[in-house]
């Protein structure tokens, strides 16, 4: 049994597959334990009159599950709207007299549903071949809108331009392979996910208001206490098997994103990698790279490269160590890695290890704090932890160290979130 399935099973949170009741009226997707985790929700499907299905997969249809079909009448006939190649596999568990009708559906078509308006979309996934997969853009009689995705991966372009401005009170959005990045394109990941968050974010299509809940988990994410975690810098969130979710209705905020962040680690400890992450959905960051280029230095330039090639195309590196006056300057959230290379690039600046003044390092630490704590957007700061490594053997090492420890101290105390990460695992030590 896997981590999470084991943390699972001791918390009591045995998951079933993915499907969604609305107003009681309209089923997303109706796999084999649809019927079931209906009465343990202690749900009725019995005002159920249409059933949307995505794509034919086993764990999103299974035909047998009409058989359970109690709530069809006689005068309150069933839609199933789905692909053809979805339907065709339901048509022969279906008498000739059935109150059941087929409604075979491709991405752009729109259907009105008694009061409701559906809107079809192209899904990133297929079964047999490409386009029998969709997801739908779901808005009540009321005027709430909802948007549901799975399965899909990052969203095809049609899609994004489809729901520009759609501005959706809530999203569900699978997020299946969780920390495998190895397997396909055909579902999200804890990498593509907050990707998409962002795309979906610049097109106006989900905003702070949005409620986006994070579905079709499997066995590739870390438990839910964990997962949870992830999340929440995202914007996102995992309800319960049976959980009610009051679409067009604010959902109470636990408390205030982080304004300042700061990230501790050692070398190679994965905080450029976890700071990154605090940002992925954000359609916009303002990357400072404090490193620069040191000429001549190949494994230097490596690792820049690597760095580089890792960033989403909407954040914009500048590479400077006058931070104070970007951070003064700046709209956007910002990720400043590091604190390490700008304090380096600042005593180089003012040539202290040839007779500079440090009063002028002094200086720029102030002007440094006074900005971060004025600044008015997210920022991530990364620094390396200098508290648990060896002394340095030079007195310009152990001067050096410990004006670091200084500056990290300095900017923790004006950070709402601290963390340190070691072997690639975070753990917070401050959080308001």
């Amino acid at each position: 049994m896997c981590a999470s399935c084991r943390t699972a099973a001791e918390r009591g949170e045995i998951r079933g597959q993915t499907a969604a009741l609305i107003d009681g009226a309209i089923l997303l997707d109706c796999g084999p334990d649809a019927p079931r985790a209906a009465v343990r929700a202690g749900r009725s499907l019995a005002s159920v009159r249409y059933i949307l299905l995505t794509h034919a997969h086993p764990d999103h249809l299974n035909p047998a599950a009409l058989l359970f079909r109690s709530w069809v009448q006689a005068d309150r006939p069933l839609d199933v709207i789905g692909p053809a190649d979805a339907l065709d596999l339901c048509r022969d568990w279906v008498g000739p007299d059935d109150p059941v009708n087929f409604v075979p559906v491709v991405p752009g078509d729109r259907i009105a549903l008694n009061g409701y308006t559906l809107r079809v979309l192209e899904a990133a996934h297929r079964v047999f071949r490409d386009g029998d997969s969709v997801l739908y853009d779901v808005t009540s009689p009321a005027g709430s809108r909802l948007l549901w995705a799975t399965d899909t991966g990052p969203l095809p372009s049609s899609t994004l331009d489809a729901v520009r401005d759609a501005r959706y009170d809530a999203l569900f959005l699978e997020e299946t392979f969780g920390t495998r990045t190895d397997l396909g394109a055909g579902h999200h990941d804890l990498t593509t996910f907050p990707r998409t968050l962002a795309a979906l974010r610049d097109a106006d299509a989900i905003t702070a208001a949005t409620d986006v809940v994070a579905v079709h988990l499997s066995h590739y994410n870390p438990p839910t206490p964990e997962l949870s975690e992830r999340l929440a810098p995202w914007g996102a969130r995992v309800v319960d098997d049976g959980a009610t979710v009051t679409v067009g209705v604010a959902r109470p905020v636990d408390a205030a994103p982080s304004t300042r962040t700061l990230v501790l680690g050692g070398a190679r400890a994965g905080k450029s990698t976890y700071a990154e992450t605090l940002l992925a959905a954000e359609p916009r960051v303002t990357y400072l790279a404090t490193g620069g280029v040191q000429e001549g230095d190949r494994e230097w330039a490596e690792r820049v490269a690597l760095h580089r090639a890792r960033r989403p195309t909407g954040w914009t590196t500048v590479e400077t160590s006058d931070v104070a006056a970007v951070l003064r300057n700046v709209r956007e959230p910002v990720l400043l890695d590091c604190l390490g290379t700008w304090l380096t690039a600042r005593l180089d600046h003012h040539r202290v290890w040839s007779g500079g003044d440090w009063a002028d390092v002094d200086a720029d630490i102030i002007d440094l704090l006074g900005a971060l704590r004025r600044v008015v957007v997210p920022v991530v700061a990364v620094s390396n932890e200098v508290g648990s490594g060896v002394v340095p053997p030079t007195a310009a090492g152990r001067r050096f160290r410990d004006l670091l420890g200084r500056v990290n101290s300095a900017v923790a105390a004006e950070s709402e979130s601290v963390v340190l990460v070691v072997a690639g695992v975070p753990t917070s030590l401050r959080s308001f």
